[in-house]
Order: C-alpha cells, then sequence, then structure tokens
C-alpha cells in the first residue's frame, strides 16, 4: 500500500486533535470541577460552520468572521472547546463581577472559574499542537458560530474552535494564500 503525504497529513491532524482534546480534558480545573466539554468538526459540520461564520458577516458586516470561514474551508478539521455555564458556587468570591453566583446567574454573567478553565483548557490544546507543528489558531469567530448552530449542549455558552492545518506555509497567518491551499486540500 502506498500513502500519499496529504493523506499521511490528515490522519496525522485526527491523530493530533485526539490529543488535543485530552490535554483540554486534563487541564487543571477550579476546585477540580469539570465543565469543559470539546469535539470535533469535519466534513458537512466543518462546512455548516463555516456557513454560519459567513453568515455573521453578512449580518454584522465583521468582515473578519468571512476571513476566518475560508481558514476553515482550508483547514482539516476543527477542534471545538467550550465550558458548561455551571457556577462553582464558591462563597464570597466575587471574581464574576457580583455578589454571589445566583446574582451572576440572574443577570446573564459568567462565572470567572468557568471562563478561567476553559482559557487553560484552549491554551493546553494550542500547546499539543504546536509540539506537533501543526498549523493552528484559535477562533472566537467560530465559537461564536457554533453556539448559533448549536453544536455543543445548551449549557455551553463559551466556546472556541481551533482548525488544524498543514502545508508548507501557515494559511493562519498570510491570509491570501488561504483560497489557493484550500484547493490543494480537496484533492
Amino acid at each position: 500500500m502506498k500513502y500519499e503525504g496529504i493523506d499521511l497529513e490528515k490522519k496525522a491532524a485526527y491523530a493530533i486533535a485526539d490529543l488535543m482534546v485530552l490535554a483540554a480534558k486534563t487541564a487543571p480545573k477550579g476546585c477540580g470541577l469539570d465543565n469543559v466539554t470539546a469535539l470535533v468538526l469535519d466534513g458537512k459540520e466543518k462546512d455548516a460552520l463555516s456557513l454560519e461564520m459567513r453568515e455573521i458577516a453578512k449580518e454584522t458586516g465583521a468582515d473578519f468572521f468571512e476571513r476566518d470561514a475560508g481558514n476553515v474551508d482550508a483547514s482539516h478539521l476543527v477542534v471545538m472547546i467550550g465550558v458548561r455555564d455551571n457556577p462553582i458556587g464558591l462563597h464570597n468570591c466575587g471574581f464574576c463581577g457580583f455578589k454571589d453566583c445566583a446574582e451572576m446567574k440572574e443577570a446573564g454573567g459568567k462565572c470567572a472559574f468557568n471562563i478561567t478553565d476553559l482559557g487553560i483548557a484552549v491554551g493546553s490544546a494550542v500547546s499539543v499542537a504546536a509540539d506537533h507543528r501543526i498549523d493552528n489558531r484559535v477562533f472566537f469567530t467560530a465559537g461564536k458560530a457554533a453556539l448559533r448552530l448549536k453544536i455543543f449542549s445548551d449549557d455551553v455558552k463559551t466556546c472556541y474552535g481551533i482548525p488544524l492545518s498543514s502545508g508548507s506555509k501557515s494559511i493562519f497567518f498570510d491570509r491570501g494564500i488561504i483560497p489557493v491551499l484550500a484547493k490543494q486540500n480537496e484533492k
């Protein structure tokens, strides 16, 4: 059996995505409570994500959603990491800016510990990607689109997407190369 480079790159991207999800899951959490959740999108689900990102760009005029959608299209897959909206209930905390968790929930705020846990999980995941030399970037835009598509359970209110791409040049820094690489990845 003969394996071509692009096939091996895609296979490696999936293996790295698995390790990224593991890193997010095992990252330290406030009070040891785990509200972090992760999944991987490819194929039709990845296409739906980029389409929703483009829809947000049209609705809002925020062109960076369109630009990032091109990155998603040119990537093998997208690792999604979110956090459930589940305050940890520390008394006298106030890190969220409210008196207590009940007041924060009523006002629609977010638990500072949950958001911090999400940041640590995302950092752990992208460090795995960096260790394996696969191009990646953290996208708020993919997270926003994922929430609108209800990719996660309803209790996830904050998430980020991390597309993974392989090639001789990172698509996440020179955005002009995206259309060329997207065509190469389709082969």
